[in-house]
């Protein structure tokens, strides 16, 4: 098929294009955080996926029009060819290309070779699950953040700061940092902290040492927004939090998902059509002996499908009927609503927060 019949066929079934492409080049970890999604590093033999078959993949999503690639893992710096796979993708006309990594496994050759990448829409995206290592290193293991903070700040000293976007999971111990934590990144640079709430799956369904923040605490990050002059002018500048952003007000759409605009492919060769929708009775496998374009037309019945389910959540969902927000949010995530509790038509996890939110607003 070509790329641009596979396109038709998207617009026909009134799915988005591809835009970023999540691509897991390995499972394997130097830590087995207890909030991990995919429960990276516990494999006996990883799963490194060769970089012949990485390259392909990388060639047909820039072929049917993909212009991001997101490269991730497990620990992506743990793949033996991690750096070929950047240098690679950077020479197929991407705009943008993202690493997301802990930050602990960098070298000084490592740094040497990043600082000389001539590729404007390079960044590197960087975990840090609080402002203190008490906080960190009870998700991440003793000693992660003394060596992720060491990490990122060769990475300042290497002239990459700019480069650097930090990723903050949002859990009941460590929210309240959070204007701590835009502190820290600013004290050394950093442009960009996005937040986003853990979900209760993978390791985190099975682990009662974290949670998901309460609704009380939303509230009270909100009141210290509205209060905190210095916290709320450094949060405009450089932070992005979903709870801050409902606040303000989202904009009405009908549906929450954009199936496939950021599809997810794991190391084992499993597509998913969202970079949180992890569903496999609407995943497509066995992708890299198929090929991308392949896969994608085989998944498009499927994802039309979920695209179709997402527009009825919220008119289906219970907790929708007398929303506030509901034309905001159409029924929130339907991928983390699967991911906590296994159920595409289920409220989204953070529902209770974000009606507090939207009532407190109207």
């Amino acid at each position: 098929m070509t790329p641009s019949k596979l396109l038709k066929q998207l617009h026909q079934r009134d799915l988005h294009p591809p835009g970023v492409l999540t691509l897991a080049i390995t499972n394997a970890c130097n830590l087995t955080c207890c909030h991990c999604w995919v429960s990276a590093g516990e494999a006996p033999s990883p799963t490194q996926v060769q970089i012949r078959k990485l390259f392909n993949i990388m060639k047909e999503f820039a072929a049917i029009g993909g212009h991001g690639i997101r490269i991730t893992g497990g620990e992506p710096l743990c793949h033996p060819h991690w750096l070929d796979i950047i240098h690679f993708a950077c020479s197929l006309g991407f705009k943008t290309i993202a690493l997301q990594t802990n930050a602990m496994l960098l070298n000084d050759d490592h740094l040497a070779t990043l600082r000389e990448l001539d590729f404007p829409g390079f960044s590197i995206q960087i975990s840090l699950d609080g402002a203190t290592a008490h906080t960190h290193d009870l998700v991440r293991g003793a000693g992660a953040f003394r060596t992720a903070w060491s990490g990122i700040k060769r990475l300042v000293e290497a002239g990459l700061g700019q480069r650097i976007s930090v990723f903050f999971t949002e859990m009941r111990h460590n929210i309240a940092e959070i204007p701590e934590l835009l502190d820290l990144a600013d004290s050394v640079g950093i442009v960009s902290v996005v937040t986003g709430t853990m979900v209760l799956c993978g390791r985190a369904a099975e682990t009662s040492l974290i949670a998901p923040p309460e609704v009380e605490q939303y509230l009270s990050l909100l009141q210290r927004f509205d209060s905190d002059i210095h916290f709320r002018d450094l949060y405009n500048r450089i932070g992005t939090m979903s709870a801050l952003q409902w606040q303000a007000g989202d904009t009405v759409r009908q549906a929450c998902c954009t199936f496939i605009e950021h599809p997810y492919l794991t190391p084992s060769g499993r597509l998913y059509p969202c970079l949180l929708c992890h569903s496999d009775e609407y995943s497509v496998t066995g992708v890299y002996e198929k090929g991308l374009t392949v896969a994608v037309a085989e998944g498009i019945p499927l994802w039309s499908t979920l695209l179709q389910i997402s527009r009825r959540r919220a008119v289906e969902i219970p907790e929708c009927r007398d929303c506030p927000g509901k034309h905001y949010c159409s029924g929130g995530c339907m991928g983390r609503a699967w991911g906590s509790c296994g159920n595409l038509l289920a409220a989204d996890d953070r529902c209770a927060a974000r009606r507090a939110i939207y009532k407190a607003n109207t």
